[in-house]
């Protein structure tokens, strides 16, 4: 570890006993020792986490087995969550930032301080007695007793302590249990230092974490319902400055792990959640239909650099990948994709038991795409049909525009006249109706107009103004995926991709829309 860091440690720990004004001599010292342009992570073989106090004993371990399973060293600053996010905000110092509450990682994140964030566990506050509880101490109503001497989490500094003033507002006990504090009990800026005060009897009772009750076999936990309103979720992030963000990301998957961090999480008395599995170089498979290639590809490689995984993208007529989909899954074969995004909801509805429920992110208009100047004067449905008009048209059950450009031609009569007399050609994709007109195999098309931006020099777009004229993108999570928390990543990544989609031509459906919290699935 550097000098600086030792030095900021011996500082960390000072505050805790000299209180605020330390606390600002600290917030300078920070910001000297740790600057913003201190080396990248990793760089040298290292990352910076900032770690509520409470988590010490298992992400000590799981930085152990980190360590010997990747050869990267993680230094770690504990300290009461709100502290830690204050130093955050001021030294711009870590990688990464493990709080007791993700209430504090959603704070983080509207500062701009965290990107990602990974759930890891639950658990919610309990009271701790001395073994045997001699106090005979049962509820919350016991702990104002004259001579009942209490710790509690400073809920300025400590996840525990703002639980506990949650839980207790709601049930109308915490100004009496805070005078009652103040005047016989202790405030503690760690949930470390509550749990240790009640094991060496320096207090008769204290509130804890459930998970840290667990940990010390002198002291009894006594669970009460007020209490369970404080529940919690520990969460790690990954700040926003971290360079590689991808060693950082590689260690939070590492911790929030299905078969790695949560299993030590598990065995000491934390209810993990149900992580992904952690492999070094994951992959995703991502089923895409052909319309949403020219905006999706700068967002998967911008993924990709960032998480450092990799993105196995499968472009094609919805119609095929909805079929293939439906043959993986009837053979147990491997290759299912984690992750669709369809042309339209048709072919997601298709295939709707297999994934969860779709998010519309874009559309786009079908238009007649011509050769340029229009030389058959095509301006209307109806002019398709003319004698002599080459149409190409897209097969409907091989891709979304096939099935579009039927539904859209039945409704006004022409499906059926067309296929008779002027299709020359169905394409399996709708890549190769545009190209069909470019290259004079084909007079005329019904083309998504995003697929005629790249040929405008060749081709003329023919507005439709019909309601039925139009393609809407959904994205979706498969239900069967093990990586659920890295698709929701990568959704949340797509989902902040305006601009990528409207550069390509796409209409963006949710303007003005803030990306959702990432541990809800979409």
């Amino acid at each position: 570890m550097c000098a600086a860091k030792r030095r900021i440690r011996r500082f960390a720990h000072t505050t805790t006993a000299v209180g605020g004004g330390a606390t600002v001599l600290l917030a300078v010292l920070l910001v000297l020792l740790l600057r913003p342009d201190r080396p990248a992570s990793g760089s040298n073989g290292s990352l910076m986490l900032f770690c509520a106090a409470g988590m010490r004993a298992p992400i000590e371990a799981i930085c152990a087995d980190f360590e010997r399973e990747c050869g990267v060293h993680v230094d770690i600053q504990y300290g009461g969550s709100n502290t830690l996010l204050n130093q955050l905000q001021v030294s711009h110092a870590a990688d990464l930032y493990l709080a007791a509450d993700d209430a504090y990682l959603a704070i983080a994140r509207e500062k701009g301080l965290i990107r990602e964030r990974l759930p890891i566990a639950e658990m919610e506050p309990v009271i701790v007695v001395p073994k045997g509880n001699p106090g005979g101490i049962t509820g919350i109503g016991d702990l104002l007793r004259p001579k009942v001497r209490v710790a509690l989490g400073n809920p300025d500094q400590a996840a525990i302590g703002k639980a506990t003033r949650k839980a207790l507002r709601a049930s109308g006990q915490w100004h009496a249990l805070e005078q009652h504090v103040t005047a016989s009990g202790v405030f503690k800026p760690t949930v470390p230092d509550v749990a240790n005060s009640v094991a060496i009897g320096s207090v008769d009772a204290g509130i804890v974490w459930s998970a840290t009750a667990a940990q010390y076999e002198a002291l009894d936990a006594i669970p009460v319902s007020e209490l369970q309103k404080g529940a919690s979720q520990i969460t790690i992030g990954i700040t926003s400055w971290a360079q590689p963000a991808a060693a950082a990301l590689n260690f939070a998957r590492f911790v929030a792990g299905g078969n790695r961090g949560l299993p030590i999480f598990a065995g000491l008395g934390y209810e993990p959640v149900d992580g992904d599995p952690w492999r070094a170089h994951p992959e995703l498979t991502f089923f895409a239909g052909s319309v949403n290639r020219r905006a999706l590809e700068p967002v998967i490689q911008r993924f990709e650099v960032r998480e450092g995984v990799r993105i196995n993208t499968v472009y094609n007529g919805c119609g095929i990948l909805t079929a293939q989909m439906k043959t993986i899954r009837d053979n147990r074969d491997p290759g299912f994709p984690d992750v669709y995004m369809a042309c339209d909801v048709y072919y997601l509805d298709t295939v709707a038991e297999l994934f969860g429920e779709g998010t519309r992110l874009s559309e786009t208009d079908i238009v007649i795409a011509v050769a340029k100047g229009n030389p058959k004067g095509i301006h209307s449905l109806a002019d398709l049909a003319r004698p002599g008009v080459r149409v190409a048209i897209g097969q409907p059950e091989q891709c979304t525009i096939g099935v579009l450009t039927r539904r859209l031609l039945e409704s006004v009569e022409l499906y059926q006249k067309l296929l008779e007399e002027n299709v020359v050609t169905q394409t399996a994709s709708s890549a190769m109706l545009v190209p069909a007109v470019a290259t004079g195999a084909a007079d005329a098309t019904l083309a998504y107009r995003t697929d005629t931006l790249s040929e405008t020099a060749r081709i003329d777009a023919v507005s439709i103004n019909r309601p039925l004229a139009k393609a809407v993108q959904p994205f979706a999570v498969a239900r069967a995926t093990e990586y659920r928390q890295l698709s929701e990543r990568l959704f949340l990544e797509v989902l902040g991709a305006q601009a990528d989609f409207e550069t390509a031509g796409f209409q963006w459906r949710l303007s003005g829309c803030t990306p959702p919290d990432p541990k809800v699935a979409p």
